[in-house]
């Protein structure tokens, strides 16, 4: 899929990127995933709310959005005050109809151009500690485990232990200077 657009989220997207959230949940449940998302658990405002403090990544092909991620710059609620070293990945998804497989692995990529390119040395994430498949995914993509929170507020849900998980960007911003999308 050579032909996937990367672009910062605006308000015009706010009912997509709710779309591909509910739609990412509902995947999750039909394959017994049931700890992680449920639909209808975020709306616009909580995407706007994110774009106001953060990013919103969109990815794009043919015109449909085809996924999504939030990128914020601190993340006090799972990872405690923290000096500006890191970026956080939030809600990485993809639309598993529309795009191949591999497609999570490189957004993830382009979160983490975008982490390197404003100088920050780490990426970080959080993933429900229950779900074993997508803390092993996430170590694959290169990411050790760095902690776990228990009972970590969760926007229009119950409190969730989480594993936390971070990867070294600082070796390759130099490479990837510039070829993040704008």
């Amino acid at each position: 899929m050579n032909d996937l657009r990367i672009r910062l989220a605006d308000d015009a997207d706010l009912a997509s990127l709710v779309r591909l959230r509910d739609d990412a949940a509902r995947w999750m449940l039909v394959r017994g995933v049931t700890g992680q998302w449920q639909p209808g658990e975020l709306d616009e405002a909580h995407f706007r709310r994110v774009m106001e403090r953060g990013e919103v990544w969109l990815a794009e092909h043919g015109g449909l959005a085809v996924g999504a991620w939030e990128l914020w710059w601190d993340d006090q609620d799972a990872w405690g005050a923290q000096p500006p070293v890191a970026g956080y990945v939030h809600r990485l998804m993809v639309d598993h109809t529309r795009v191949p497989s591999g497609t999570g692995l490189r957004l993830l990529g382009v979160a983490e151009r975008r982490v390197a390119e404003v100088g920050r040395q780490l990426v970080r994430l959080d993933c429900v500690a229950g779900n074993a498949r997508l803390n092993a995914y996430y170590v694959k993509a290169g990411y050790r485990v760095a902690g776990h929170k228990r009972g970590k507020a969760q926007p229009g849900g119950t409190p969730k232990s989480f594993t936390l998980l971070e990867k070294s960007v600082q070796d390759s911003e130099k490479s990837v200077r510039g070829s993040v999308p704008s």
